[in-house]
């Protein structure tokens, strides 16, 4: 699944349109490297996302193509102090 796509289907960004921006801006890392938009993620890699002076990371645990509301934190673990 693609990056933008995921973010946005899991909620963790509001808007594919913002996914794509921060992706673009180089503030999303899968992994360790820095991520494009069309990046392939698949279940199991790290997220980070830079908001301001602040990092959230994310571990994958589900991929789907659309999730309801209550569904949508299924989809990923935060990782906290790591």
């Amino acid at each position: 699944m693609r990056l933008d796509k995921y973010l946005k289907v899991s909620r963790i960004i509001k808007r594919r349109s913002v996914a794509n921006e921060a992706c673009n801006q180089g503030r999303v890392t899968v992994n360790d490297k820095i991520a494009k938009p069309s990046a392939k993620v698949e279940i199991g890699d790290i997220l980070a996302i830079k908001f301001g002076d602040r990092i959230n990371r994310y571990e994958i645990l589900h991929l789907s193509e659309h999730a309801l509301k209550k569904d949508a934190q299924d989809m990923y673990r935060e990782l906290l102090g790591e």
